[in-house]
């Protein structure tokens, strides 16, 4: 027996995309150009079309995953953040637009304290050094699926290198195949943990990423 909310909710996928139609190139949505050389990815998207419908790729490295981990226990070891407001002052710059008339062109802010600052300050440096140290963490490969009304999300970490338009093509491939159930990331990545050690080795192609 069919389940007419799922149903339904493929109608809508199937009328959004006909009614929106994306831009694609070689039946792609390509949303980022690639205008430098990357030694190293960190995450990316692209788009594409099955069965009628839009499935757009939400894809990180392991490796973006293990810094975002960096970034969170930075904040954790340098505690709580005071409390006060990030911004405060703003002051306005106007022009004239006619006789009795002003316009803000330009708005500027300050930091509220040197609390906050000296906060900032040591959150940045505690993440230096967690860069340089690494952490105790691993990251495996992962897969979720989630139905829209425009279409099928699919939020991917893989250990893929997407440096360009190539890289994105062989990521819109495994996410086709992964789509289809024609593999399971698992499968296609087995046994895969992204850890101190590959974050370390990796030390000098972050430098020029």
């Amino acid at each position: 027996m069919k389940n007419r909310h799922f149903e339904l909710l493929r109608t809508k996928m199937r009328d959004f995309h006909r009614h929106h139609p994306w831009r694609l190139h070689g039946g792609l949505f390509i949303p980022h150009a690639y205008t430098e050389p990357r030694y190293l990815s960190w995450w990316d998207d692209v788009g594409f079309i099955l069965n009628g419908r839009r499935v757009m790729v939400w894809w990180q490295h392991p490796r973006s995953r293990f810094s975002d981990e960096i970034a969170k226990r930075a904040q954790q070891e340098a505690g709580v953040m005071p409390d006060e407001l990030l911004f405060r002052d703003e002051e306005r710059q106007w022009k004239r637009v006619g006789r009795s008339r002003k316009q803000v062109v330009v708005h500027r802010t300050q930091w509220s304290s040197e609390a906050l600052r000296a906060y900032f300050d040591q959150v940045n440096a505690i993440e230096q050094r967690l860069w340089l140290e690494g952490i105790d963490y691993t990251v495996g490969v992962s897969m979720t699926m989630r139905r829209y009304r425009w279409g099928v999300g699919m939020e991917l970490c893989a250990p893929l290198e997407v440096c360009g338009v190539e890289g994105v093509r062989r990521l819109a491939s495994l996410a086709r195949r992964l789509a289809k159930r024609e593999v399971t990331v698992e499968e296609a990545f087995p046994g895969y943990r992204y850890g101190r050690d590959m974050w370390l080795n990796e030390a000098r192609d972050r430098v020029a990423r």
